[in-house]
């Protein structure tokens, strides 16, 4: 039986994946995620602080908060960012440089295989019946199927509820914050 194109397209994205980690190394790689994730907590955590700022130039209150938590987003990700390429850079040019390329090409051939499940899963979807003959006869579709069945497994039930149910609004705060569905 011959690859199909989703087999195809599965191997040339984790190559592909693999090879750009390799270059970049794994610290680097596990460094940009905890970056965009430093971001995100700090644009969460400080972006009441910058809002009445934010509020004198901005009129609508959705946009000044959207332009709040957006500015404390990128200041984070560029500062980190450079920290983080510094520290990456070093440990590149290091004894250890080979093995940082080595465990970074590993993590970006499981990257790419997320990323082909998530677009599998996507694709299985909106199909759902009428999937051609290349996904349902592909070798890789079991794999890609096992692998997202697995991480639906690990989603909540109601992930509505649950994000909901995240922070309460508190009494007297501020309704430009309030998360949306919550009454005033």
């Amino acid at each position: 039986m011959p690859l199909t194109p989703l087999d195809i397209a599965l191997l040339v994205i984790m190559l592909i994946s693999g090879l750009l980690a390799m270059v970049r190394g794994l610290i680097r790689e596990l460094f940009s995620i905890g970056s965009w994730i430093a971001a995100a907590a700090a644009a969460v955590a400080f972006y009441p602080r910058v809002l009445p700022f934010a509020r004198q130039y901005i009129s609508h209150d959705t946009l000044a908060l959207a332009a709040s938590a957006a500015g404390i987003f990128v200041v984070t990700l560029f500062v980190v960012w450079i920290l983080t390429a510094r520290i990456s850079d070093a440990i590149l040019d290091s004894r250890i440089g080979a093995l940082d390329r080595s465990l970074g090409f590993v993590f970006g051939l499981g990257r790419g295989l997320i990323v082909m499940v998530v677009a599998f899963l996507f694709l299985t979807w909106l199909l759902e019946d009428k999937q051609p003959a290349w996904i349902q006869e592909a070798k890789s579709y079991t794999v890609l199927r096992s692998t997202g069945d697995w991480l639906m497994s690990l989603l909540p039930d109601d992930p509505e509820a649950m994000l909901r149910n995240l922070k309460p609004l508190k009494e007297g705060a501020d309704p430009a914050i309030r998360p949306p569905g919550t009454k005033p």
